[in-house]
């Protein structure tokens, strides 16, 4: 009987911290009226517009279509031959030979190498990345991997385990194959990918020219021309896909990664992805709504020394929101339990839900923000005799 109502108590102690813990966080986020988001139209066939540091999606049209993604497939590429870097599998002054099948690999955009040529590494990133080169990419397969098949199979591999659900590669560098298929969500996860996990090669999307064989050429991206803060990515064309540009831009500390693709001209294609770019920082902005560590409330525990253990985030909490509509945020705290002691800092004890209408809610863990020992023999019974008084008193008012 005991300890059925020194459970009791405990259940309506932590009925009491739900209240506690969603008025304390509306008071922190605020709540407000409804407020519809922003739209755009956009001339491309599919488009995405994604925050990189929150990973919110602003805009997408048709994302998860299966379409050809042209020469923005070298991305996928670039990541192969950054990890293999950044692995030490080679360096950038390592160098690879052109074969007789890459240098005839002359159909669309070539970087125009010389075959039984030696080509660096580095030289061969500027090839892919400024003169988005077929070619460049054949001699990187066959250097990487042997041959360009063992390569592919490679990219699907390691596309699989990046997260690209929905892509499928049949070669290196992007030339039509009808089973050679990513969707626009695809592309924008594998930029970022790109961005995150190699930043100290991020930069070659940057450069405008590369000198080869005495052949120079410009990089194919035309917004890196245009001073709106793009510092990458890929162009694709070809005609059963039309004009295709995955970019990214960084303004004022916060990067954004558009793609949009299916459009019917290079001068379209500049142009919707910049106004999609304009667009994403005008109408929405990065909020910081808590710090980690911060104690957004104190969730009861079960037979511990503290009545009480402080739920924080592991990680600083940051939302993007249209801007002006941060009032129509609503969070709340759910706790599955009372939290049992012996608790370690750190250890997951609840979960922070954050909803705004028309976005898809946001879950983040709620930590231990300390450590909290087991009550002994003598202060499990006291406990227990407590809970059962109070239990008792509560029954009381409540009849």
């Amino acid at each position: 009987m005991t300890d059925r109502h020194s459970l009791l108590h405990c259940h309506r102690f932590l009925q009491r911290a739900f209240l506690a813990a969603s008025l304390f966080l509306a008071a922190l986020i605020g709540t407000g009226p409804v407020a519809a988001q922003s739209t755009i139209d956009v001339a491309a066939a599919e488009a995405i517009v994604v925050d990189f540091d929150t990973g919110a999606v602003l805009y997408e049209k048709n994302p998860d279509l299966l379409v050809h993604p042209a020469s923005m497939s070298k991305l996928m590429t670039l990541y192969m031959l950054f990890d293999a870097l950044k692995n030490g599998q080679l360096s950038l002054d390592d160098s690879f030979p052109v074969s007789e099948a890459a240098w005839a690999l002359d159909e669309g955009s070539t970087m125009f190498v010389g075959i039984g040529e030696r080509l660096k590494v580095e030289d061969l990133i500027r090839g892919i990345v400024v003169q988005s080169g077929n070619d460049a990419c054949f001699v990187i397969a066959e250097g990487l991997a042997g041959s360009e098949a063992a390569f592919v199979e490679q990219m699907n591999k390691k596309a699989a385990e990046i997260g690209l659900s929905n892509s499928h590669f049949v070669n290196s560098h992007g030339l039509e194959h009808p089973e050679h298929q990513m969707t626009v969500r695809d592309i924008a996860t594998l930029s970022a990918r790109l961005i995150r996990d190699f930043p100290e090669y991020y930069h070659y999307f940057a450069e405008l020219t590369f000198v080869h064989n005495g052949i120079e050429q410009g990089n194919r991206n035309p917004l890196l021309y245009r001073n709106m803060g793009v510092d990458g990515l890929k162009t694709g064309h070809l005609t059963v896909s039309g004009y295709g540009l995955a970019a990214s831009a960084l303004r004022n500390g916060r990067r954004v990664v558009v793609v949009a693709h299916g459009m019917e001209s290079m001068q379209a294609r500049a142009d919707e992805v910049a106004k999609l770019i304009e667009w994403a920082y005008r109408e929405f902005d990065n909020y910081k709504l808590a710090a980690a560590g911060d104690v957004l409330e104190n969730a009861p525990v079960w037979l511990g020394e503290a009545e009480t253990v402080p739920m924080v985030l592991g990680a600083d909490l940051v939302v993007t929101l249209p801007r002006g509509k941060r009032e129509t945020l609503e969070a709340r705290a759910v706790l599955a339990n009372a939290v049992p002691a012996p608790i370690a800092a750190g250890q997951p004890i609840g979960m922070l839900i954050v909803t705004m209408p028309g976005m898809a809610p946001l879950e983040r863990p709620l930590l231990a923000g300390a450590d909290v020992a087991e009550l002994g023999m003598f202060g499990r019974v006291m406990a227990a005799i407590r809970s059962l008084l109070f239990s008792d008193e509560t029954e009381a008012v409540g009849a």
